[in-house]
């Protein structure tokens, strides 16, 4: 099989002929008569990433970087491309390192650059946490010496890498080690760096003050990240939630998240690693080996270069903005009418490439597309429609697997449980109904509501479901049984939005009387009541950390609130008519939201910023989700279809 290489093309896999039976693309078997292309990994806007094989070292897998579209003229493209060459630059300059991946080429082919690395096999500490849960305190013990020696040598490189976080750090499968990987961002420090304007860039909550604010990056701001990192794996909190409600403040209270008590030895040492202000922090990686409880050995590795020390005080009218290398996926701070604008290019590009009319579409709907949900993997996307069925797609090619049919009218709500193997969905019949995911076969009929089921909800630990209905009523039932567990009465309107915590200890209902309540889960009792909304609320969705609440509602607006307190954080407004679905990426730093405007938009949640807004759909929009990996998001629309859109 031969996978084209053309971006706009929707069935790239193909036998082995010489055009793309797709696009009419002619094919290229092997890039530069030696990498073949397998399958795509990821990736969106203009750049790709493939995995591939090296015929010349006997067809060992490695990762290929595509940058594509080649848009000419366009400025957020001639910024892609160079920031694409200084990533291969960086990883140049870094060499062999066990712990890094490492460069093989650097090539253009037919109008496209490519980089070719090392392919690193495992999972992302990302996907560790979400799998086996928080870190334990030996755990962090080991995390911290395992990688301060690898900042240890990029910092004695002359290079910052400014993206450290759990995402960038790789457990390899065999080995168990990590590996750093994204040197897309890296910036190389220089004393003519520091003369030169550059762009502030970095992931919110992980960044420090200095490199965000100031555009200034030392190995000192490397280890503020890499506190967080800490204080992220320790208590499962995304650091992004706290630093949009509190600033830089969070960090002197960090200790009062965590779930159990620490040390004091590691109190102290990531203490010293989350301080604000970077004269008080570390300032190198062997400062921080030296406070390990078992000081290891890193390998020696010659000096040849003398990093720049950060002031004593930062001083705002000296400070200049250094040059910075950026990856595509990351977001560009540009300076606009006094205010921080955030651009990612990434969907800047992709929205030239979207408007020419190349968005993927999945059709097979009779009627309005009213939910979406992806199964755990990502791998297949289950849909509820008008048309009274439920179709479950396959996410990579595309195709419809199966239909289900049981519902006797309109079907609104679906969702998918925990461990992929069942559906439920609710309808206008005024039932649930659960089934089989795998075999489309119907299990179970739950009834009870007196009116349409216009959402549900499966708890974390998939054993109940929570419905809510136009009967102005929330119910709980036994997944396994159908049983009724309880009724929760107190919306004097119709329950348009459920929501479980993470924790799986509270409940969340938005309703047409323009409130939303939350709810204690095991006893049913009424905790408060949101008001805020001027119209009826469609829409909630809880960040993954379970700090955050988002709603969306007919007043055109969506809402921001702390689940916990229930403060209203900041409200989000663009959309020009009614906002009916809201979601939340995986990594709780953006949230998606559709409208009767026909839209999709993309907002950051630690700025309150709307950075791009998709338009394909000719309908209102009902329907909106992110793919586990977040580098997917997918909506529905009264126009019948559901469309696809890759993130960067």
């Amino acid at each position: 099989m031969i996978y084209c290489l053309n971006p706009s093309c929707e069935k790239p896999l193909n036998s082995d002929t010489t055009f793309c039976q797709n696009c009419g693309t002619q094919l290229i078997p092997q890039l530069r008569n030696r990498y073949r292309i397998i399958q795509p990994l990821g990736g969106g806007g203009f750049g790709r990433t493939f995995l591939a094989e090296d015929e010349d070292k006997l067809n060992e897998h490695c990762v290929v970087k595509q940058l594509a579209p080649q848009v000419q003229g366009t400025t957020a493209l001639l910024k892609a491309t160079e920031l694409f060459q200084e990533e291969a630059r960086r990883l140049q300059q870094l060499g062999e390192h066990p712990h890094i991946p490492t460069l093989y080429a650097y090539f253009r082919h037919d109008n496209y650059l490519y980089l070719v690395q090392q392919f690193i096999l495992g999972q992302t500490l990302r996907q560790e946490l979400r799998q086996q849960g928080t870190f334990s305190e030996e755990k962090i013990w080991k995390l911290l010496s395992e990688l301060l020696p690898i900042l240890k040598f990029i910092h004695e490189h002359q290079v910052i890498h400014r993206d450290i976080k759990p995402e960038n750090i790789i457990r390899r499968s065999l080995r168990e080690d990590l590996v750093l990987i994204d040197f897309g961002v890296a910036k190389q420090l220089t004393a003519t760096s520091l003369e030169q304007t550059g762009t502030t860039i970095g992931s919110f909550g992980y960044a420090p003050i200095e490199q965000m604010k100031y555009g200034s990056a030392y190995p000192a701001s490397d280890l503020f990240s890499l506190g967080v990192t800490c204080f992220n794996l320790l208590t499962g909190i995304h650091p992004s939630g706290l630093y949009m409600e509190q600033g830089y403040s969070w960090v002197m209270h960090w200790r009062q998240h965590l779930k159990s008590p620490l040390s004091p030895q590691l109190v102290q040492v990531l203490d010293k690693l989350l301080q604000k202000d970077i004269e008080h922090r570390y300032q190198s990686a062997d400062e921080v080996l030296q406070d390990l409880p078992q000081k290891p050995q890193p390998a020696s590795i010659p000096r040849d270069f003398s990093l720049p020390q950060p002031p004593s005080r930062i001083n705002l009218r000296q400070l200049v903005f250094p040059s910075t290398v950026l990856q595509p996926r990351i977001q560009l701070k540009h300076k606009l009418l006094g205010a921080s604008v955030i651009l990612l290019l990434g969907l800047s590009v992709y929205a030239h490439w979207q408007s020419l009319g190349h968005i993927p579409t999945l059709t097979g709907h009779l009627n309005e597309v009213n939910s979406l949900a992806f199964n755990p993997s990502g791998k297949t996307l289950a849909s509820g429609s008008d048309d009274k069925t439920i179709k479950l797609w396959n996410r990579n090619n595309r195709q419809q697997i199966r239909t289900f049919k049981g519902h006797s009218d309109k079907v609104y709500t679906v969702a998918i449980n925990p461990d992929g193997q069942t559906l439920v969905s609710g309808s206008l019949d005024n039932t649930i109904k659960v089934w089989n995911l795998n075999t489309g076969k119907e299990i179970l009929t739950l009834k009870g509501h007196t009116a349409l089921v216009h959402s549900v909800a499966i708890s974390p630990n998939g054993q109940n479901i929570v419905s809510g209905s136009y009967d102005n009523t929330i119910k709980v039932w036994n997944l396994s049984t159908g049983q009724q567990i309880r009724t929760l009465k107190a919306h004097s309107g119709e329950v348009l939005s459920i929501a479980i915590s993470p924790h799986g200890d509270k409940i969340v209902s938005a309703s047409g009387d323009q409130t939303i309540k939350v709810w204690n889960f095991n006893t049913g009792k009424e905790i408060r009541t949101l008001n805020k909304h001027l119209a009826d609320v469609n829409a909630l969705a809880i960040s993954p950390d379970g700090q955050l609440l988002v709603s969306a509602s007919d007043d055109k607006t969506v809402n921001v609130w702390n689940l916990n307190t229930g403060n209203h954080i900041r409200t989000l407004t663009g959309h020009s008519a009614d906002v009916n679905a809201v979601a939340f990426s995986p990594d709780g730093e953006k949230i998606a939201t559709g409208s009767d405007d026909s839209t999709v938009r993309i907002w950051n949640l630690s700025t309150g910023q709307e950075v791009h807004t998709f338009k394909g759909h000719t309908r209102e929009v009902f329907a909106v989700a992110f793919s586990p990996d977040g580098k997917t998001l997918v909506s529905g629309s009264k126009d019948k279809t559901i469309k696809i859109w890759q993130l960067p």
